[in-house]
């Protein structure tokens, strides 16, 4: 974590693009006014980095936070992600016109596919992300997107997806918390220099009951939410916390004047299974 200081630092992906080093997630929260006021207070709050995904079902909601934040484009970063009906080439194309869309945006930043094996190409996986990437780096070099990943890959997807690929995947975005530090992907994704991203940063709400969070919180004087954002940090992933409360936006954005000791990052480390594991992307049913 040497000399990150504020939500604005960033990590260089492997195209050599800068990525805000902490991204406000947008998953489960509702479209319309809730999706618009918490975006347009992120952005207020010091957020630079906004995720979403056309299966979040409120990116058009997000869009419009972005714009009556007032910040210029160039000055934020928007990530959305192809949904699982729309993997191929064509339905890549479109879907990507979709999302731009919907955000009212020129390009993005990053475009990510969702899931690697969906149930609407359970059969023919390999060959319809192999369609979509090439879509995806079309569309990097036309200008549209500005860098490409994937999210919830495990290491045979993107071995599969490489077979073909001209471009490695910048980002794996996954389920990454003090519950589930998915080594074997978070190795891989280091060797191939794809950067990790965790969604899900604070187990869904479900750290917050964990005793062990919960002492270091006091030692440290800071939330647990804070802990573990930090300790993200730490590790090298590109945390992704929501929320729809002010408070807790703001909360979230005080993660820089503190340092977790080794044996407190190790006790952390230590807590799997605590608020749950990934899923399987091979047995999701949508």
């Amino acid at each position: 974590m040497a000399n990150l200081t504020k939500l604005t630092d960033t990590y260089e992906l492997n195209n050599g693009t800068q990525i805000p080093i902490v991204g406000f997630g947008t998953w489960q929260t509702p479209d319309g006014e809730v999706a618009e006021k918490s975006v347009e207070t992120a952005i207020e709050a010091g957020y630079r980095h906004i995720d979403t995904a056309f299966a979040y079902q409120n990116e058009k909601s997000v869009g419009k936070g972005i714009k009556d934040s007032g910040v210029a484009r160039d000055q934020l970063w928007v990530t959305s992600k192809l949904t699982g009906n729309d993997h191929g080439y064509e339905n890549t194309k479109k879907a990507i016109d979709t999302s731009l869309n919907n955000l009212g945006l020129d390009y993005l930043d990053l475009f990510l596919i969702h899931w690697p094996n969906p149930v609407a190409f359970r059969d023919s996986w390999e060959e319809a992300n192999a369609g979509t990437w090439r879509a995806m780096e079309e569309a990097q070099k036309a200008g549209k997107l500005r860098a490409i990943g994937v999210s919830n890959f495990r290491p045979k997807h993107l071995d599969a997806l490489l077979k073909t690929a001209t471009v490695t995947p910048q980002v794996n975005q996954i389920f990454l918390n003090p519950s589930d530090l998915q080594p074997e992907v978070v190795k891989y994704n280091k060797e191939h220099h794809i950067l990790s991203e965790a969604y899900s940063p604070l187990g869904t709400g479900k750290i917050f009951a964990v005793p062990e969070l919960k002492t270091l919180s006091e030692k440290y004087h800071k939330t647990v939410a804070q802990v573990v954002l930090h300790w993200s940090l730490q590790h090298g992933f590109l945390p992704l916390p929501k929320s729809v409360h002010k408070d807790r936006i703001i909360e979230n954005t005080k993660l820089f004047d503190f340092e977790l000791e080794s044996a407190d990052v190790k006790t952390i480390d230590g807590l799997r299974g605590v608020a749950g594991l990934a899923t399987d992307p091979d047995t999701i049913t949508w």
